[in-house]
């Protein structure tokens, strides 16, 4: 029995002589955008009521019938018409997996292998997908330890074991939750391992991700345990993986609790941004004691990674003191809070600046990475979400401008910016009127 809100899905690892098929989705995607796959879907529900050609004793019809339509409209390969010329030697199951309980959508998707006597052409739908390409499970190994392949945990798992026993008929565990009392790291791009940690967020996000870098010199960014039950669990893995420094972002206390006492802990450096540690020293002069801190300023290498220098980048706007890391390859960028893969960045005074945001976002996406990185939600590729977080905001403070010159003040356009919004979460969408109004001010607009 499936999980409450978790829908199922299926996807298909088609191989032939020896390469198997992946395709990149497309970054506007609402999930997995810019990440290397296999081509599947949702099973709908009219997939109960279809017929296939397909045999495979252990997948549901509907699973088989969801995986022709999705592969077809995705790729324009006909499965069934396949199956009818003789073209398909065996379907089989290789193994499920179910998106963990912190993500926004959760499926619970069924890995179905395809061998094929040879490879059908492609008629690739652009809409869902940039390219596609047949490559060995070794080589798309080779690609991914490169750090230029962004993929999800499971689709990495597959390659591994295909590339070890292509003729495997073992079903794979694609699951990889790790120990219960452990937290889990999830590696979408080899060696930026991101580690979801429960922390006392602003809903509906309910983790921030912390991040451990480095080839040796390892630094965790943004350690935040909601409790201290979560900091154990966050220590089991620590004292397993190491941790040579502690960095935060910036001061708001979903980014650095408990940050001092793992520092602490494990007797290294606790690293920040000098406007950070003012910040934090102002709210809790007792936070860093007797700590040996560091305090980077823009173009500092923080560590390396895959022998890349790893630099500090400053990114003012959500907050005065926040900073980020970059490869000197730009193969990825950790933006913080600058977007959220769940819910809202929220531009309050008096750390926080509309303009100097606005200026952050165009400087990234100035810089152009190929992934980037929130504290809340899954990585990304390319800055597509970026330039898209940019354009809004520039549509919210035109709506803002215009309501102003109705006469309508910040609680009148509350209602009428955020319909739809939790009426909750309304405190925090009036912090941002207040500072697209003085962003407008200063920008003489009104």
């Amino acid at each position: 029995m499936n999980p409450i809100n978790v829908r199922d899905a299926v996807t298909a690892v088609l191989l032939c002589d020896g390469e198997l098929l992946m395709v990149r989705r497309q970054p506007q995607l609402p999930s997995f955008s810019g990440y290397w796959a296999f081509p599947g879907g949702k099973i709908e529900a009219a997939d109960a009521e279809g017929q296939t050609a397909l045999r495979c004793t252990d997948a549901e019809p509907r699973v088989l019938i969801g995986m022709v339509r999705e592969v077809y409209e995705e790729l324009g390969i006909d499965l069934d018409a396949l199956a009818a010329a003789g073209q398909i030697n065996s379907v089989r199951v290789l193994g499920e997996a179910t998106t963990p309980p912190i993500s926004a959508a959760r499926f619970r998707t069924r890995f179905l292998r395809i061998d094929l006597r040879s490879k059908p052409a492609l008629a690739l739908d652009t809409r869902e997908h940039s390219e596609a390409l047949w490559a060995t499970p070794a080589a798309w190994l080779t690609r991914f330890q490169s750090g230029t392949l962004l993929m999800a945990p499971p689709t990495f798992d597959t390659l591994t074991a295909l590339a070890q026993d292509p003729h495997s008929a073992t079903p794979l565990d694609l699951n990889n939750d790790g120990p219960e009392d452990e937290c889990r790291i999830i590696e979408p791009l080899q060696g930026l391992r991101i580690i979801p940690v429960r922390s006392h967020t602003l809903p509906p996000a309910t983790h921030t991700n912390a991040f451990l870098i480095g080839d040796s010199y390892k630094v965790l960014v943004d350690p935040s345990p909601a409790d201290r039950t979560e900091l154990v669990r966050l220590l089991k893995l620590l004292d397993r993986v190491g941790c040579d420094e502690v960095l935060i972002t910036h001061h708001h206390p979903d980014h650095r609790q408990f940050a001092n006492e793992i520092a602490a802990h494990y007797d290294v450096p606790l690293a920040l941004s000098d406007t950070t540690r003012r910040f934090v020293q102002a709210k809790d002069p007792q936070y860093f004691g007797d700590l040996l801190l560091r305090t980077y300023v823009e173009g500092d290498v923080v560590t390396r990674w895959l022998g890349q220098p790893v630099r500090m980048v400053t990114v003012p706007g959500h907050d005065a003191g926040q900073i980020a890391l970059m490869p000197d390859n730009r193969a990825w960028f950790i933006v913080g809070d600058l977007i959220q893969g769940i819910g809202t960045v929220v531009i309050a005074k008096p750390e926080g600046h509309m303009g100097t945001y606005f200026k952050t976002l165009q400087k990234v996406i100035d810089l152009d990475p190929a992934v980037i990185v929130p504290s809340h939600g899954m990585a990304m590729g390319t800055t597509y979400r970026l330039q898209e977080t940019l354009k809004h905001r520039q549509l919210r403070e035109a709506a803002v401008l215009q309501l102003h010159r109705e006469g309508k003040s910040p609680d009148d356009m509350l209602p009428l910016l955020y319909k739809g919004v939790d009426a909750r979460l309304w405190p925090l969408a009036r912090m941002n009127i207040d500072a697209h109004l003085d962003k407008l001010r200063e920008d003489a607009l009104i």
